[in-house]
């Protein structure tokens, strides 16, 4: 049977030409369409994801700590900079949905685009192995890598954290000053950044209220990171 040129058409914009179409067909099927379906490929995919841009960051920013590291990798890597890439490949128009998701707009669904992205990665690497899906995760986020402005990432904190939470779903940080001391020209803020849906309550300080809670916020995004990294199912080889 010939394949839909929307498929075709994604093939050739990730950069891969399927010899077997299998798991192509797989990595597009959400369950609501029947089995087999792409929940067993995205786990694999995740783990395609996350190291192949953990290594482009490593190498791109050989100066960065490791915590400043998990943190850009999470921006890169969550539901939403994942469904962005998928609609720019024009995925929803690929995908095999059950009648309700389809009805209900399932294929613009940020979810369903996230998971099939991250199926699509492992479908490459079964097809033609991990250096494959490699090759397609480093094409499709080169750009993205490429324009990391780590100065601007550093003085607006606020911003990332905030995009990092949306994409989540989960209410904005709240902000409170802990402590305030010294007059209006030498004041000094000690400001907590609480985001109790998560646990965290990250602390910072500073010369300005602005500045104190910039860095709590560079705090929470560190935490917010290490505590996905900690989630991660760990399995012995």
């Amino acid at each position: 049977m010939k394949t839909p040129l929307p498929i075709t058409r994604l093939t050739q914009r990730i950069g891969h030409d399927f010899s077997d179409t299998a798991p192509l067909k797989e990595a597009l099927t959400h369950r609501s369409y029947g089995q087999p379906n792409n929940e067993r490929l995205e786990f694999v995919g995740d783990g395609i994801l996350n190291y192949t841009v953990a290594r482009m960051l490593f190498d791109s920013f050989p100066e960065l700590p490791e915590g400043k590291l998990s943190r850009l990798r999470a921006n890169l890597v969550n539901q939403s900079t994942l469904a962005e890439i998928a609609r720019e490949l024009n995925m929803g128009d690929c995908l095999f949905l059950g009648d309700g998701e389809r009805k209900s707009g399932g294929h613009d669904r940020p979810s369903i685009l996230a998971d099939a992205m991250e199926a699509l990665f492992a479908a490459v690497s079964v097809d033609a192995g991990f250096a494959a899906a490699e090759g397609v995760v480093r094409r499709l986020y080169a750009s993205r890598i490429a324009g990391i402005d780590l100065n601007r990432q550093a003085k607006d904190a606020k911003t990332h954290l905030q995009e990092v939470l949306q994409a989540r779903r989960l209410p904005l940080p709240a902000y409170r000053i802990v402590n305030q001391t010294g007059d209006a020209h030498l004041s000094h803020f000690d400001v907590a950044c609480d985001i109790p849906a998560l646990g965290i309550a990250s602390r910072g300080e500073g010369a300005s209220r602005r500045a104190a809670e910039q860095l709590a916020a560079e705090r929470a995004l560190d935490l917010i990171a290490a505590h996905d990294d900690a989630a991660k199912p760990r399995h012995k080889l």
